[in-house]
């Protein structure tokens, strides 16, 4: 099955368990860098898809000098961020999990859109993270860093060696 065409049942519990096995379904085994490019394109797509009150979902790669943008969902995007700077920078240094309520007061928020209000970013070990954004202030709660934690780390079982996990 590609794409997430599973009707929302309103239960986030369920909800949440149909597209982690989506995803698990669409990825395809650490085979070669490019099929791993297409899982975080598919993932991202999935995302983007999935949650509802966002406006951009992507990766960013570390290059061992900053972090590149990936495969993503939404309006282009910063090409690079340092490591320290904005949200994906500051999340990727701390190796910590982000969740910030309002861009306009995190002290380096970069901004790629002004329509970005709140933003979630997932650290996945030295590789890069999975960022997302929404136009909506503190749209992102601990339930949906559990969610993208879970993706992730179903990303990374396919993923591994891309991973370095």
């Amino acid at each position: 099955m590609f794409g997430y065409t599973a009707p929302l049942s309103g239960n986030r519990e369920m909800d949440d368990r149909v597209f982690l096995e989506t995803l698990s379904s669409i990825l395809v085994d650490n085979v070669d860098d490019y099929h791993r490019i297409a899982n975080l394109a598919n993932t991202a797509a999935l995302l983007y898809d999935y949650l509802d009150n966002i406006n951009w979902v992507g990766f960013y790669i570390w290059n061992g000098e900053s972090l590149v943008l990936g495969p993503f969902m939404g309006e282009p995007a910063c090409v690079d961020i340092k490591n320290g700077r904005g949200v994906c920078g500051t999340a990727f240094e701390r190796k910590e999990i982000l969740i910030v309520p309002s861009v306009e007061d995190f002290p380096t928020h970069i901004a790629c859109s002004s329509k970005s209000k709140s933003e979630i970013v997932i650290p996945i070990n030295d590789f890069g993270v999975l960022d997302i954004d929404s136009p909506i202030l503190d749209r992102f709660k601990k339930e949906d860093s559990s969610l993208l934690e879970e993706a992730i780390r179903i990303l990374g079982d396919t993923c591994s060696s891309f991973f370095h996990i």
